[in-house]
């Protein structure tokens, strides 16, 4: 039977008088305090690890993950799926967002190639009317200029052609003269003025 360590020493024990307690209460045994029989004898193992608890231990284990399992899949897990479920739409707009940005600028691209190419060509047209207009406007210019220069040549020409047979009838008269006054002044005879005229002709052609 079990005694309580404190009973065991009051128990037949005299007092400070040498008296016996004899109003000590009842000693509590292993059956007053509702230990089974026998208990005390497996040594003392801690509960989880005695197999007689196995059974519960396992029993009670999957209530708990099962009632765990019910908490998460009502609470958290919807929550966390909508998380991610509003991530991954959030992911796609952005990346659509992105694409379709990328296609804008890709047109945009497009189109200034398009216009760059377009004003070079526009360019390259202008260019090549001035140049044609400046080229028809010298060659008018030029026909012009050669045309009065043909014109004052002309006139030139006539001029000098008409001084160049005043000079000549100028310089048959002289002629004449002269060789009608040297035959006068040598021979002393008279010489008829056509004679002298006509010979000096003669000569000068």
């Amino acid at each position: 039977m079990f005694v309580t360590e404190a009973f065991a020493q009051t128990e037949g024990a005299p007092d400070g008088h040498g008296t016996p307690l004899t109003s000590a209460p009842t000693p509590a045994t292993s059956e007053a305090i509702g230990v089974p029989e026998g208990a005390h004898e497996a040594g003392g193992t801690f509960p989880p690890l005695n197999p007689e608890f196995f059974a519960s231990q396992i029993l009670w284990l999957a209530i708990s993950f099962g009632v765990f399992y019910y908490v998460l899949s009502k609470t958290i897990i919807p929550r966390i799926a909508s998380v991610l479920e509003n991530r991954r739409e959030r992911i796609a707009a952005d990346l659509e967002a992105a694409e379709r940005m990328r296609a804008d600028a890709d047109e945009a691209q497009a189109a200034y190639e398009q216009e760059l190419a377009s004003a070079r060509a526009n360019s390259q047209k202008i260019a090549g009317e001035a140049r044609d207009s400046a080229r028809s406007s010298a060659d008018t210019e030029r026909k012009r200029i050669e045309g009065e220069l043909d014109a004052k040549l002309e006139t030139a020409q006539a001029r000098i052609a008409e001084i160049k047979a005043r000079a000549l009838a100028d310089v048959d008269t002289i002629a004449t003269d002269a060789a009608e006054a040297i035959l006068t002044e040598l021979t002393g005879a008279s010489v008829s003025h056509d004679e002298v005229a006509n010979a000096v002709r003669a000569v000068r052609a």
